[in-house]
C-alpha cells in the first residue's frame, strides 16, 4: 500500500473506533479465557530458567552478564540448552526453541523463566508449545517485545500469569528492580506511576502522560508489543479482550504504521471490547521518510483511542525504555487515565 493511499484515507479512519458494536457480531471469535491460576511468588535462592525464544545472543561475555543480573537479584540461573544457539537472526531452529521453553516448564527445579532478549521469532515457536505441560506448571514468564506472543498465547492457552517486564538482558536500573520485586517476590499490589523529579527537559518529557479520554476504569491485564499483537490476530493464539484494559507500546515505527496497526485492532473488533486503554513508550516513533510532515504519534493515538469513549492515555512508563512497569498479564488493575496511573486490584502471585 503506498503512503499517499494512507493519507488520503487518514480523515475517514479518525472516527474509525466509533460504533463496532453492531459489527462484533460476525468477527471470528477469539480463545475463551479459561480459569486463572496464580504461579508461585519468587524467593530469594530460586532458580530461574533462562531462554531465548526469539533473536539470538551468541556472545558468551553478554550471557555471563546476564546470569550476573539474575544472581545480583538473589536468584540463581539455569540456562536452557539451547541458550546460545543461532540460526539466522533466530536463537535455534523454532524446534530447539521451543523444546527450550517446553523444559523450562516441565523442569520441577525452574520457579520462573526469564526471556533473555527479544528480537523475532515467539510465534514461530507457538504450534511446537506443549501447552498441557505448561499449563500443569505455571511460572511466571517475564519478558517483553517479542516475548509479547508467548504472554499473549499463555494467556489464551494456559491461563496463568505471566509478566511483561524488563527481559534478562535488561538494564535493571533501580525503578524496574523495584517494580518487579514488588509484583513478583512481595505479592504486592503496587500503583504505577511515571518517575518524578527529572531534572533535564528531554526525561521530563519522556515522563509525561497525555490523556485523550479522562476517567477510570477497571478490567485484567492484557496486550504488550503493539507490532506483535496485532501479527496474531486471526490465529487461536490471542485471548479474548472483552474488559481488558489494553496496554501497547512499540519502537522504531512511524506513525503511520502505528495508524494501521490500530486501524487493524478496530477493525477486529480489539478496542470495540475493551474498558481502557493504555499507550505506554513508542521508542524511536517520530515521523520520517515518507511520513515526514504527517500525523506526529499522539495526533494518530488520538484519532483512535478519543472515539472510543473510554479512559485512555498515552505516556506510561513501559516498553522499549530504561526503566519500565512490571504490568502482570490477566490480573485485575485500575487505571486511571487523568492521572496518568496503573493500580494493581490483586496481586500477581501466590
Amino acid at each position: 500500500m503506498r503512503i499517499d493511499r494512507r493519507d488520503m484515507m487518514a480523515g475517514a479512519l479518525a472516527g474509525i473506533g466509533a460504533g463496532m458494536g453492531a459489527l462484533l457480531a460476525g468477527l471470528p471469535a477469539m480463545a475463551a479465557p479459561t480459569p486463572w491460576v496464580k504461579p508461585p511468588r519468587l524467593r530469594a535462592g530460586d532458580t530461574v530458567g533462562l531462554i531465548e525464544p526469539a533473536g539470538f545472543t551468541d556472545d558468551n561475555f553478554d550471557l555471563d552478564l546476564v546470569k550476573d543480573t539474575i544472581t545480583a537479584m538473589g536468584l540463581k540461573s539455569k540456562a536452557a540448552p539451547h541458550l546460545a544457539g543461532r540460526y539466522g537472526y533466530l536463537a535455534g531452529t523454532d524446534k530447539d526453541r521451543a523444546a527450550d521453553v517446553n523444559a523450562m516448564f516441565a523442569d520441577p527445579e525452574v520457579r520462573a523463566v526469564f526471556a533473555v532478549r527479544g528480537g523475532w521469532g515467539c510465534a514461530r515457536i507457538l504450534p511446537l508449545l506443549d501447552f498441557a505441560t505448561i499449563r500443569k506448571n505455571p511460572k511466571l514468564l517475564v519478558g517483553f517485545s517479542d516475548i509479547t506472543a508467548l504472554h499473549l498465547a499463555f494467556a489464551a492457552k494456559a491461563g496463568f500469569t505471566t509478566i511483561h517486564g524488563p527481559n534478562a538482558a535488561s538494564s535493571w536500573g533501580q525503578y524496574s528492580w523495584d517494580a518487579f520485586r514488588a509484583v513478583a517476590f512481595d505479592g504486592a499490589t503496587p500503583t504505577f506511576a511515571n518517575p518524578v523529579g527529572h531534572e533535564d527537559r528531554l526525561a521530563q518529557r519522556a515522563g509525561r502522560i497525555r490523556t485523550f479520554r479522562p476517567g477510570v476504569a477497571r478490567g485484567r491485564l492484557l496486550g504488550g508489543n503493539l507490532t506483535v499483537l496485532t501479527a496474531l490476530m486471526g490465529t487461536p493464539w490471542l485471548p479474548d479482550f472483552d474488559g481488558a484494559l489494553l496496554f501497547i507500546e512499540d519502537v522504531g515505527e512511524q506513525p503511520y504504521r502505528i495508524d494501521r496497526m490500530l486501524t487493524q485492532l478496530s477493525l477486529a473488533g480489539v478496542l470495540g471490547r475493551v474498558k481502557g486503554v493504555i499507550f505506554g513508550q513508542c521508542s524511536d516513533c517520530g515521523p520520517g521518510g515518507p511520513s515526514y510532515g504527517g500525523f506526529t504519534l499522539s495526533q494518530v493515538l488520538q484519532q483512535h483511542l478519543e472515539p472510543l469513549g473510554i479512559p485512555a492515555f498515552q505516556g506510561a512508563q513501559f516498553g522499549h525504555v530504561a526503566n519500565q512497569y512490571s504490568l502482570p498479564i490477566g490480573i485485575a488493575a485500575e487505571m486511571d487515565a487523568t492521572a496518568g496511573t496503573v493500580r494493581l486490584l490483586e496481586s500477581a502471585v501466590v
